[in-house]
């Protein structure tokens, strides 16, 4: 077992039907869940870490659990940045061990962010890691990264053509109306796929990423709410959308939204039922497995990505 790059789970997913799943981590129990998941469904697997988990958990700690996971389950795995803010930060991943990294300059404009982008593919590559990055704005709320609907913008495809030529990434995160957080939609949910088949027409061999793609399974959010919680109208992309992004050259779909309602609403349901537990084992354990069903569930049956190790 190793950290590894996703150069090679790319290139067997880019022309296929599955996607490989990204999940963010932020302490032992949820990369216990999601790594144990892959290991049983012996699918690919990428843990990201965000701006978030790395002030919350610190990078060093994140690190050295994730190489104890590889080593309890015999797993390669692929140790990603997630929406890394700056060249400082992506370096400073690259040197701590990260085998791929994010630069999310979408913020910016076009040609800023391709200069950004390029700086930080410079240095990656010359130490072995790989880079993704993104065109286009997806709008939601995740740890730093705070977009307004108004200020969403999809994806170019004549732009994404020439944003992977000057800077020569090696993935693509693209906006076609997925979101960051929990209300994804505000009324029916759409994903433009017209705009996804011109980008994979253009770059067919770019790998692209989908951000923003947790379902918000209605049975967590129903659970949260009935013991406590307070999340109505809660909505994510549907399945069978993601299902169907994965046919068209996105390899790397990105879940968190997910990992936390899956916890929570097991944590609110144990101590609703069970008002005097106060042993952090007691609901942490059962925590773990939800998000390890609701893993196996994802790789099986949304990112068809069982048996692809």
């Amino acid at each position: 077992m190793a950290l590894i790059s996703s150069k090679e789970m790319f290139s067997k997913a880019i022309h296929s039907d599955y996607a490989v799943g990204a999940f963010n981590v932020n302490n032992m129990e949820i990369i216990q869940g999601i790594t144990e998941a892959a290991k049983e469904e012996n699918a690919p697997l990428i843990l990201q870490v965000s701006a978030g988990a790395r002030k919350y958990a610190k990078p060093v700690y994140l690190v050295k659990l994730v190489e104890a996971a590889m080593e309890d389950t015999n797993l390669d795995i692929v140790l990603h940045l997630d929406h890394g803010e700056d060249f400082e930060i992506c370096k400073k991943c690259v040197d701590d061990g990260f085998t791929s990294v994010m630069i999310d300059g979408s913020k910016y404009p076009f040609e800023e962010n391709i200069k950004i982008t390029k700086k930080v593919v410079e240095y990656a590559h010359s130490k072995g890691v790989v880079v993704e990055a993104e065109l286009g704005k997806l709008a939601g709320i995740e740890d730093d990264v705070n977009v307004k609907a108004q200020d969403a913008t999809f994806t170019d495809p004549e732009q994404a053509a020439e944003f992977v030529q000057k800077t020569g990434v090696d993935s693509l995160a693209i906006a076609i109306g997925t979101s960051h957080g929990a209300y994804k939609f505000k009324g029916e949910p759409r994903l433009d796929f017209e705009r996804l088949g011109k980008i994979s027409q253009i770059i067919p061999d770019t790998p692209l990423v989908l951000h923003g793609a947790s379902t918000v399974l209605p049975e967590f959010v129903e659970m949260c709410n009935k013991y406590g919680g307070e999340i109505p109208g809660a909505q994510g992309v549907p399945e069978a959308m993601l299902k169907e992004a994965a046919k068209y050259n996105i390899c790397k779909i990105n879940i968190d939204t997910d990992l936390r309602l899956a916890m929570t609403a097991s944590i609110r349901k144990l101590f609703v039922e069970n008002p005097s537990e106060f042993d952090p084992r007691k609901y942490l354990g059962p925590a773990r497995e939800a998000i390890k069903k609701m893993v196996r569930h994802k790789i099986k049956n949304v990112l068809n990505a069982s048996n692809q190790r």
